[in-house]
């Protein structure tokens, strides 16, 4: 059960000193994930992220096994996290190679760099265990992370590494978004292509060394992943889906850490991508963008639009309506009666509908190229779509016969 008490102090910075210093690392971490994940999301290389998160195992366990060698405890999270990032890079040589020099395509190159470089790492640290050199206890928490026993100058590490990764994406933005978007524009304004590539590289993988003690090398790929993912679902620009992925991110790695502070033996890394993954499942399902049910409500709008305009239009030509859907939507707009009767609402409304409809016919004729756009627009009220100047241009080609109504010069006819 969630200690509440211990869960809210987790959040206003009152759990302790050690507790506050790892959730704000784990902020900026899931910060720096979630925009840097915007560009390799956009980039198309989400894959590139699993590759170098596993490429890093062997370079831990080497790093550990150089400091021992040494007379060191092994445990110099610095040094581990050098050996982690050459591993890394090591690992992204290796699939650019497979990529360039032989007919793999990509997905089979990081599928073979990611097995081979994390089995390596697995037989490195069952080595370490046997040999009995260093502090190798806990050596094992870089699969999932571990925050509980992380110290104080690690969580300072960690934090200062997020914040610089941070910065980076921040000033390097517009040219990633460039190359994300149109190559040919962003070498003509200049920007080498092969550059913004591998600065993109180099900043997944500072996330990817950043996460290990937080997350872990299996769970890290989530925070580059899930965040631009989620926040792809509430927006269509670019500067306002880096900001929505960092703070999902942050919000994950914050709310996380103080589940993980609330709960005994709540292991922090899991939870944060636990909290990341209910956050995407939200926003999949209430995003106004592209949400699920404000896409089911998009459609039974776009329908009721459809039976309303269809039902005007049979009532107007004094036909028999026979759609049980479309009776259903003109008795909810009172159009007409329960026999199936026009008020004089619907008779009003039918004259409008059977005005729009010869404006819209004219429109279309005078602009062939919006047929498309159209189709969609004339379901709506034609002064929600045009300028009163384009409808005043509009109803210079009409004269008003009698309408169904009755009234003169409601109707209109193309002259």
């Amino acid at each position: 059960m969630i200690d509440v008490p211990a869960f809210v102090n987790a959040l206003t910075f009152n759990a302790g000193y050690n507790t506050a210093i790892v959730a704000m690392g784990a902020i900026l971490l899931g910060w720096a994930g979630g925009t840097v994940g915007t560009f390799l999301l956009l980039r198309q290389r989400s894959l590139v992220s699993d590759a170098l998160s596993h490429a890093t195992l062997p370079g831990v366990g080497l790093a550990f096994l150089v400091m021992a060698w040494f007379g060191g405890t092994g445990r110099f999270l610095p040094g581990l996290l050098l050996g982690a990032a050459i591993s890394a890079m090591t690992g992204l040589a290796c699939v650019e190679w497979l990529t360039r020099r032989t007919r793999l395509n990509a997905d089979a190159a990081i599928g073979a760099v990611l097995s081979a470089f994390f089995g390596f790492g697995v037989v490195l640290l069952t080595v370490i265990q046997s040999l009995g050199i260093g502090q190798q206890a806990g050596i094992g928490s870089f699969l999932l992370g571990s925050t509980s026993g992380m110290l104080r100058n690690e969580a300072v590490t960690l934090a200062v590494l997020a914040l610089i990764v941070a910065l980076l994406v921040f000033y390097f933005r517009r040219p990633l978004t460039l190359v994300c978007f149109d190559e040919i524009f962003a070498r003509t304004s200049g920007i080498d292509i092969r550059r913004a590539d591998l600065l993109l590289m180099f900043l997944v993988m500072a996330v990817t060394v950043t996460g290990l003690r937080v997350v872990g090398l299996i769970l890290v790929v989530a925070l580059l992943i899930i965040p631009p993912v989620a926040a792809r679902f509430w927006t269509d620009k670019t500067t306002t889906m880096i900001f929505a992925s960092g703070l999902i991110g942050a919000v994950s790695g914050f709310a996380g850490t103080a589940l993980s502070a609330s709960v005994p033996n709540l292991p922090a890394g899991p939870v944060i991508v636990l909290v990341a993954a209910l956050l995407f499942v939200i926003s999949l399902l209430f995003a106004p963008a592209r949400g699920i049910f404000y896409g089911l409500y998009r459609a039974r709008a776009f329908s009721r639009k459809v039976h309303r305009r269809q039902g005007l239009l049979a009532i107007l030509r004094g036909e028999a309506i026979y759609d049980s859907d479309t009776i259903k939507v003109l008795k909810a707009d009172h159009y007409i009666r329960a026999d199936g009767t026009p008020t004089r609402t619907g008779l009003a409304a039918a004259d409008n509908a059977a005005r729009e409809e010869a404006l819209w016919t004219v429109y279309l004729h005078d602009n062939p190229d919006a047929a498309y756009r159209a189709a969609r627009m004339r379901l709506d009220p034609i002064a929600e779509r045009l300028t009163s100047d384009e409808i005043a241009e509009l109803e210079k080609h009409f004269a008003g016969p009698p309408s169904v109504s009755g009234k003169a010069g409601t109707g209109f006819a193309i002259r």
